[in-house]
C-alpha cells in the first residue's frame, strides 16, 4: 500500500467491460511528511474518494480482485480515504 492524495479526475465514456462504473482518479503518491514522490497515477475507486483527499493504494496483481468473482484489468485501486496519520518523530529532540 501506498499514502497518495487525489489530483484529478479521469473521465473515459467508453472502458473495457468490468469497468463501468468505476470511478478513475489521478493520484500523486507522497511519502509521511506529504511530500510528493514518484510520478502520479490511474487508480480506480468504487468509495468516493475525490480531489483533495488523501487516499491508501494498492497495486499489482492484488488490484485486480476488488470485485470477488471478476477480476478487472487495472493495476491501482484506492482502498482507503485517510482521516489522519500520526508520526513518531525519532532522535532524542522528537
Amino acid at each position: 500500500m501506498q499514502l497518495g492524495q487525489v489530483i484529478g479526475n479521469v473521465w473515459a465514456t467508453r472502458k473495457e467491460e468490468g469497468l463501468e462504473g468505476l470511478k478513475l482518479l489521478i493520484i500523486q503518491p507522497i511519502n509521511a511528511q506529504n511530500d510528493p514522490i514518484r510520478t502520479h497515477l490511474v487508480a480506480a475507486d468504487r468509495i468516493g474518494a475525490g480531489i483533495g483527499d488523501q487516499v491508501l493504494v494498492t497495486s499489482g496483481g492484488a488490484s485486480r480482485y476488488i470485485l470477488k468473482d471478476q477480476p478487472l484489468p487495472i493495476d491501482a485501486v484506492v482502498i482507503g480515504i485517510v482521516d489522519s496519520t500520526e508520526i513518531e518523530r525519532g532522535g532524542n529532540n522528537g
